[in-house]
């Protein structure tokens, strides 16, 4: 994903603090979890971890220490705990007919990372990848805290479309995305007409594409794009229209979807 060990870090260290934001927590304590192979310097191990020390530390949390052990391929990641409010702890569930869905981060992150892979990217669209990877959603989720949030989950490894089917078949609901409303990285779309797709994208479509409506219409890269497996991607969040729009105005979030009567399929894109 990225060569720079001190990147890998704070990549590794945003994609894990997110688990806690999308709960609408405040993370507090932090364990490092560390793979690490005897034949690289540990030098390596130092920037890694120096890396996952500077998003943690940027969290307001704390390393209390952690577990290595010797392995031939290096991992890293974090054991997080945060702390919220009793009764304000956001679920993946409760999404309610007449709201509006909020998407913190662009998508884009699995192709361009591809497309990296295949020496094919473009200098902006790697450094857009990191940028975002490397991103927390700590502004998202403070936000956010000043307004009544419905649902609320973080966009992994099985796209937007995976989570939002999550989130809409658990709150027994449907919802509609608005394709042209959603934010792309910079290349990402025309990586994705070139077929620079990651494995995970073709996983997700398959375990999706009957629970999924496509409008006539939607190009191929846009619906691959939704498959795309994101690391470290950002918040959907779903609140009432009214307090929805509020902070979209406020934090510059897009809306790019609604949620409606729970009909024949769970995900509409128009």
């Amino acid at each position: 994903m990225v060569d720079d060990p001190y990147l890998f870090g704070q990549v590794a260290a945003a994609n894990a603090l997110s688990d806690i934001y999308a709960m609408g927590a405040e993370p507090k304590l932090a364990l490092n979890l560390v793979c690490f192979p005897s034949c690289l310097e540990l030098s390596v191990l130092r920037q890694i971890l120096l890396g996952g020390q500077s998003k943690v530390e940027e969290s307001g949390a704390v390393i209390a220490g952690g577990h290595t052990i010797s392995d031939a391929t290096p991992k890293y990641g974090l054991c997080v705990t945060g702390f919220a409010q009793e009764g304000k702890v956001w679920a993946n569930k409760g999404a309610q007919v007449g709201d509006v869905l909020i998407l913190t981060k662009p998508l884009g992150v699995g192709i361009i990372n591809t497309a990296v892979k295949a020496g094919m990217a473009s200098e902006v669209a790697a450094q857009a990848a990191i940028e975002s990877m490397t991103t927390l959603n700590k502004r998202a989720r403070d936000l956010a805290q000043n307004y009544t949030v419905h649902a609320a989950t973080d966009i992994t490894g099985f796209s937007l479309l995976g989570h939002a089917h999550e989130m809409a078949t658990a709150s027994k609901v449907s919802m509609v995305l608005y394709s042209t409303a959603i934010p792309v990285l910079s290349d990402a779309l025309e990586y994705a007409r070139m077929g620079l797709n990651p494995e995970g994208l073709y996983h997700n479509r398959e375990y999706l594409e009957k629970m999924v409506f496509f409008s006539e219409g939607i190009p191929q890269e846009v619906q691959d794009l939704l498959f795309d497996p994101q690391t470290s991607g950002g918040l959907l969040l779903s609140m009432s229209e009214e307090e929805g729009r509020a902070y979209s105005k406020e934090s510059g979030y897009p809306i790019i979807g609604s949620v409606t009567a729970f009909s024949d399929f769970p995900l509409k894109v128009y």
